[in-house]
């Protein structure tokens, strides 16, 4: 179910009325978690059964693990944990990658039997509820948290249904305890979830432009990059950097857009989710970028993989850098079975530890003056974002050899416009919305909190916002609703 759909719209005033309706927290939650399983259901039909699976498996061998004190059980509970969960990640993601592979091999051996691909369906949302629920189990063998006090409790954590399917990817933590206490006295001994109007009006708030980033700049600037044009092998550079930068945006919008739709309908039903999204064309840095986009992933891969893989030797720059590349690597598969996916991995981590040791090694130098100028920050962020842009084209494009002509396009410019400009001037509708892009995304920047800003407009004001956004997203919908691109991880 699409959040950019009629059918997400009646499903969720439904799901909210209801809520209102019911006045007892537990069957409140027991609702809220049938319909995060319908909600499932009605995309991924019988694949509800893995979420379901993954549910069982950690609510019970967190228990296990938090109810025994021998560590050699409990380090083969939390394995059982890692390899059921992964296992079916690997199996419904990968296997059809791996088996290429080792065809690709027997090839080389002269080996006439291919086995054959298995062509399974990916289940929406796995990469997501996968790492969500694997970093229960682990929290609680680090002793960090406790066991779920009901399966009914868990469950819902793990198949909350405004960010099952794309994140945020949320942690038991921050998550468990406000199913116990976002709830108020509703009369006697019962209690409830309580709809709040200012939760209301941000959720509202934080919806609207969520899908107007999605709808009408990211589905809008498919028309430009959807182009037979753009493949073709006698593209000029700055053809390659307009595709790769309208992506860019593109997926920023997509992304950003249905995370702002999951934290607002979230908050609407008495829920916080963390931001996943801080502004990231202005990151200054490699890692700055990591700390403003896809902020729940990047945080999850550091706390569950990244620190394991370097703890007790921080102080070793050797294996600090190492640490940084497994980490990337595996983060670039997490996006995808390609080749492309591990690539635009292997950039950020060369990026990210190229910085590092540069910092570690001439702290003078990354320490300058200069770049807390406001020209050395204009510079940082410059030089950044075409960084982060060039890493964009493996993921992208999977063709190996249009993906190594674009790349070598984007670095070595040939300064040719012949093909550049009739690409622009036929093209001004979306090339104006990526200039509508730009002049909101400054304006966002500049003003820090837009959300807030936006929700604290009086009644009438916030009225009329809403009604440009909606008239704004009707006039330029064509009526086909786009997936968001993340569904594919």
């Amino acid at each position: 179910m699409l959040f950019n759909t009629l059918d997400f719209v009646i499903f969720f005033i439904i799901v909210l009325s209801m809520v209102v309706a019911i006045k007892n927290r537990k069957f409140q939650h027991i609702f809220l978690l049938l319909a995060s399983y319908f909600f499932f259901y009605y995309s991924s039909n019988y694949l509800v059964v893995l979420l379901i699976i993954s549910t069982l498996l950690d609510f019970y061998v967190g228990k296990a693990i938090w109810n025994t004190k021998d560590i050699v059980k409990r380090k083969l509970l939390l394995i059982i944990s890692l390899a059921g969960n992964l296992g079916l990640l690997g199996f419904f993601k990968y296997s059809d990658f791996a088996i290429l592979q080792f065809n690709l091999l027997g090839e080389q051996f002269n080996l006439t039997n291919n086995i054959p691909f298995l062509n399974l369906a990916l289940p929406i949302g796995i990469s997501f509820y996968t790492f969500q629920s694997i970093s229960y189990t682990i929290d609680i063998y680090r002793g960090k948290i406790q066991p779920s006090k009901s399966l009914r409790e868990f469950a819902l954590f793990v198949s909350f249904f405004p960010q099952l399917v794309a994140g945020p990817i949320v942690r038991a933590s921050d998550f468990l305890p406000q199913l116990r206490e976002k709830i108020e006295a509703g009369g006697g001994n019962l209690k409830q979830i309580i709809i709040h109007n200012s939760n209301l009006k941000l959720g509202i708030t934080m919806i609207a432009l969520g899908l107007f980033k999605k709808m009408f700049i990211g589905d809008n600037l498919s028309l430009l990059l959807d182009q037979p044009v753009f493949l073709a092998p006698e593209v000029e550079s700055f053809t390659v950097i307009l595709r790769t930068f309208v992506f860019g945006i593109k997926i920023y919008c997509d992304f950003s857009g249905y995370s702002d739709i999951a934290i607002g309908s979230a908050l609407i039903l008495g829920f916080k989710l963390p931001a996943n999204f801080n502004k990231p064309f202005f990151a200054s840095s490699p890692s700055d970028f990591w700390r403003r986009w896809h902020i729940s992933l990047s945080t999850w891969v550091r706390d569950y993989l990244f620190f394991p893989i370097v703890f007790r030797k921080l102080n070793s720059t050797l294996m600090y850098a190492s640490g940084l590349m497994i980490t990337f690597f595996l983060l670039g598969l997490w996006h995808g079975a390609g080749w492309n996916f591990i690539l635009f991995g292997v950039i950020h981590g060369i990026y990210v530890t190229l910085e590092f040791i540069i910092r570690r090694k001439f702290p003078n130098f990354s320490n300058h003056s200069f770049f807390n100028s406001k020209i050395g920050k204009t510079m940082s962020i410059f030089v950044t974002q075409y960084l982060i842009f060039f890493a964009w084209i493996p993921f992208t494009i999977r063709d190996t050899d249009i993906m190594f002509m674009y790349m070598q396009k984007f670095v070595f410019l040939d300064f040719m416009l012949d093909n550049t400009i009739p690409i622009i001037m036929g093209n001004k509708f979306p090339i104006g919305i990526m200039l509508v892009f730009i002049i909101l995304h400054l304006f966002s920047y500049k003003n820090k909190n837009l959300h807030k800003t936006i929700t604290d407009l009086k009644m009438p004001l916030w009225a009329l916002f809403l009604f440009v956004i909606g008239i704004t997203i009707l006039f330029f919908y064509d009526g086909r609703a786009e997936n968001f691109i993340y569904f594919e991880f």
